[in-house]
């Protein structure tokens, strides 16, 4: 019996078809195949000797943390979450990674791109912030200050019944928004914020199983589902995509089953239903990879973490079109903004992905590191996210991505 759309939408849910579909394109474009992009695979060692260089100036003695949003909180050399985690008694390990998932859950689903003119001024190191450092400072200060918890006793969580209410004029009140001070897509993050609430409100057999309904209460659904204290990675991303799908606006549906970060193109071809759809699940990986500390600090054990695939955003994707393992087909569609639906930014989205597989395997082999010692997650920090940006700083003096995409700030 062929299986069902329902079925086959499932299949989408998930890490491999991300990495297969991924490096099928990857073929087509060293085959000279495909519409909008080149791959120059000769490019890919020169790539590698950049991305071990950041490597060694961020981490000399390659002591690499996960890529996840943890790092971002700590950005000015001050680890915020550390500080406020010292200062709070926490009534039980439980109660301290629910308030850590809740955080985490929210910070990174604000992290869509900032824009290049928006900044955020952090009131008690009167420093500023832009992009991921200052969406990670903004979305901890209003975590911190209670902004999503609807409790006056405890104001380190996040409520669904805060989450629904939260108003655009309150998250650019929150964010330092305003005339002169743009953020990209701030009506597309209020509105996520409030489905994030309704969708966590709707699954009490999910996110409510010790408290009220709250994205944190993630925490105890994964816990419960642990063997001998071990939860694969691939579950985190699982648990989030199946549960946490019905937040993401006006995407693919198949069978019924909400497909999230999912886009089509016509050159990656199957025969059946889940044809041209390529899954990316940036947000959701990002978190997932976010949601490992948490776990551990509690003591659950994540295997299997090289399963998540390397996230398809512009740092890493200009990482490859600046070091020239990318180039345009049409050099004209450098110049133009393009959609975050388009098939030029889902060609390059996926073909992100899979050159980040193979960037990793030559970075282990000069490094003489197996995956399980330095897996894709510490080269996405060290890394090539790293590079991507310092790379972008030297060819633009914005440090610009090369690609403008249009976006509704649920994405990039």
């Amino acid at each position: 019996m062929a299986p069902s759309d329902t079925d086959l939408a499932r299949s989408l849910l998930s890490p491999r078809p991300i990495r297969d579909r991924a490096h099928r394109m990857l073929d087509l474009g060293i085959a000279g195949d495909l519409p909008h992009f080149v791959v120059d695979s000769g490019r890919l060692l020169r790539c590698c000797d950049y991305v071990l260089d950041t490597i060694r100036r961020n981490y000399p003695t390659l002591d690499v943390p996960f890529h996840a949003r943890w790092r971002h909180f700590s950005a000015g050399g001050f680890d915020r979450w550390a500080t406020l985690d010292r200062a709070t008694t926490w009534p039980s390990s439980a109660a301290r990674a629910r308030a850590a998932f809740d955080l985490a859950i929210t910070s990174v689903l604000l992290d869509a791109g900032a824009g290049p003119a928006w900044r955020y001024k952090e009131i008690v190191s009167g420093e500023t912030f832009t992009r991921s450092e200052g969406l990670a400072i903004a979305s901890f200060d209003v975590f911190a200050a209670g902004g999503f918890s609807a409790s006056t006793r405890d104001r380190l969580r996040a409520d669904a019944s805060a989450l629904s209410a939260t108003s655009a004029e309150t998250l650019a009140e929150g964010f330092q928004v305003g005339p002169d001070n743009p953020l990209v897509g701030l009506e597309g993050r209020a509105a996520l914020m409030r489905r994030l609430g309704d969708t966590v409100a709707a699954k009490p057999e999910v996110f409510a199983r010790a408290d009220v309904p709250r994205p944190g209460g993630l925490f105890d659904y994964l816990t419960a589902r642990a063997e001998g204290g071990v939860l694969p990675a691939e579950a985190i991303l699982t648990a989030l995509l199946e549960h946490l799908g019905p937040i993401w606006p006006g995407r693919s549906t198949l069978g019924g089953i909400d497909l999230g970060d999912t886009w089509f193109h016509p050159s990656l071809v199957t025969q059946d239903a889940t044809t041209g759809l390529i899954p990316f699940h940036k947000l959701s990986q990002w978190l997932a990879y976010s949601l490992i500390e948490p776990l551990q600090w509690a003591g659950i054990g994540v295997s299997g973490i090289d399963a998540l695939t390397g996230l398809a955003e512009y740092r890493n994707g200009g990482l490859f079109i600046d070091a020239g393992v990318l180039r345009h087909v049409n050099p004209r569609e450098a110049k133009e903004p393009h959609r975050v639906d388009s098939t030029l930014v889902v060609e390059w989205r996926t073909l992100t992905v899979a050159l980040l597989d193979d960037v990793s395997a030559l970075v282990r082999h000069r490094l003489g590191r197996t995956a399980e010692q330095f897996p894709l997650a510490k080269v996405l920090e060290g890394g090539t996210w790293a590079a991507g940006r310092r790379l972008a700083r030297e060819k633009r003096v914005d440090g610009a991505p090369p690609i403008t995409v249009i976006s509704d700030g649920t994405v990039f």
